[in-house]
Parts: structure tokens; sequence; C-alpha cells
């Protein structure tokens, strides 16, 4: 087992890896090594999968908040309406929750 920051990964994961052989520029090897010594990574592998993964959770949170943004301009007026007193209604309900002993 190894943890890369804050993922524990099990050896049969790093088993399925594929080994690839890329050329990059020295201002990206640096980049890596840089980030390797932080993350105290074992390997500029193992730090260039993890930068990888928390790219792929960046493009991927910018991907939900296209839908989101996109779902809520299709609303008409009285649809956006009706959400808000919804949520208000949500947000009233909770608030009760927590002042209930």
């Amino acid at each position: 087992m190894y943890t890369t920051v804050g993922t524990t990964m099990s050896p049969t994961n790093r088993a399925r890896k594929i080994k690839r052989s890329f050329s990059i520029s020295p201002e990206s090897h640096a980049f890596i090594r840089r980030a390797q010594k932080e993350r105290r990574s074992r390997s500029e592998s193992e730090t260039l999968d993890a930068l990888l993964s928390e790219l792929m959770a960046v493009r991927q949170q910018r991907l939900l908040d296209i839908a989101w943004k996109d779902y809520y301009d299709s609303l008409t007026r009285d649809d956006f309406e009706d959400q808000r007193a919804w949520g208000s209604f949500a947000e009233s309900q909770l608030a009760e929750e927590y002042r209930r002993p």
C-alpha cells in the first residue's frame, strides 16, 4: 500500500498501470520533480499520475459547473421562482432541525 495526496492505493492498482514513454519539455520535467519533492512521492511516475488525476477532477468539476449553469439558464422565470421557493423551504426546514434540542 502507498499513499498519494491522501489516497491509498493497493498494489493491485499499481499492477494495472500501463508503462508508457513520453518526451516532455525541461520545464514540465522540472515541475514534476518539484511536485514529487513537495508530495514526498516515491517516483516521478507516481507524481505524474497524481497530477493527472487532479487535472481530471478539475475538468470533471468544470463540466458539472457548466451543466448546472446550462440547467438554470434553461429555466423559465416561473420555473426559477419555483426552484427558489423550494430552496427557501428546504433552508427553513434545515434551520428548524438545528434548533430542536
